[in-house]
């Protein structure tokens, strides 16, 4: 049966899984741990996906079925940074759409994005203007890619950007299966004073094939708490906390909402419980200006949807 799932739905969490076969996760995950032990499927953090390693990517009806609660108070934590007025860049995936959905609440907001997933979640928002890159469509997670899209986004510039992807280590930072999708998220990347990536714990400490944001220059981390049995994700969190990355963690204990590195981990660790960077760090070459380069001010918001107007003109 969970063969037949992971079939269907390309990737799987053990929590449904434990739910359709009704056992325990602790029971799904041994068993997982067999199936790939035979090379039936891969495992990833709270989850099993069809064999394929660091090329394969699954597509947005698989991807849809996964972690779905965690996204979801993902989408919920990060819609709160978001404020009335503001330009931003949203990137595609699943967790943005999800994201998108409770944008449609922020009036006064204009948001370009590349994800027809994440247009079509505010394309009845009355308040909300959503400006498209250009760019060729890829079926698989409905985003347009391509150099069309990267040349729509030059001399953009946008308070921040939420974005996702397939994988999330301290070492390498955010990265992504696919040449194209990260070609366009690195560009979505520079047009923004602020990065935040949005991942649930089934992407921390996996490494895929490209690389689309390095670690210091991500700003902040949204995630949800991983599982008491995953020292690994909870291990990589606290690595990205060390390497100045703002962790807000979604259902945290203690503190819902805030950022903070899970409860957990402050057993093992004899320091801080997360890292307070200061304004963001400047990279030769990046494009990415901080807070104190721009006077310690952001752009108003009057003055961000004038910069995507012109980039419209243009």
């Amino acid at each position: 049966m969970i063969l037949e799932m992971v079939r269907a739905n390309g990737a799987v969490s053990l929590r449904e899984l434990a739910r359709v076969v009704q056992t325990s996760e602790v029971t799904v995950r041994r068993d997982v741990r067999a199936l790939e032990a035979e090379g039936l499927l891969d495992r990833r953090h709270g989850g099993a996906v069809l064999p394929g390693g660091f090329t394969r990517e699954s597509g947005f009806p698989q991807k849809s079925h996964l972690a779905t609660a965690e996204k979801t108070a993902i989408a919920d934590l990060a819609a709160g940074l978001v404020e009335e007025g503001e330009a931003i860049v949203v990137g595609a995936g699943t967790t943005t759409q999800e994201l998108a959905r409770r944008l449609a609440r922020v009036p006064g907001l204009t948001v370009v994005t590349n994800s027809l997933l994440v247009a079509q979640a505010l394309a009845h928002a009355n308040r909300v203007e959503v400006v498209m890159t250009g760019g060729t469509l890829r079926g698989s997670n409905y985003a347009l890619v391509g150099s069309g899209a990267e040349q729509s986004l030059q001399g953009l510039r946008v308070s921040r950007a939420f974005i996702s992807g397939s994988g999330l280590t301290a070492e390498r930072g955010l990265s992504t299966s696919n040449m194209l999708s990260a070609s366009v998220d690195r560009a979505l990347v520079q047009a923004a004073a602020e990065v935040v990536v949005l991942a649930d714990h089934t992407k921390l400490g996996t490494d895929t094939m490209f690389q689309t944001v390095p670690t210091d220059l991500i700003t902040r981390l949204v995630t949800d708490e991983p599982p008491a049995h995953d020292d690994r994700a909870a291990t990589e969190l606290q690595a990205l906390a060390d390497q100045g990355v703002q962790i807000a963690v979604a259902g945290a204990s203690g503190s819902p909402g805030g950022d903070q590195v899970p409860a957990r981990q402050q057993q093992h660790q004899q320091r801080r419980d997360v890292a307070l960077p200061g304004p963001r760090r400047n990279v030769p070459g990046s494009g990415l200006r901080s807070a104190s380069m721009l006077g310690g001010e952001q752009p108003t918001g009057t003055e961000q949807r004038g910069r995507v107007a012109d980039m419209r003109r243009r």
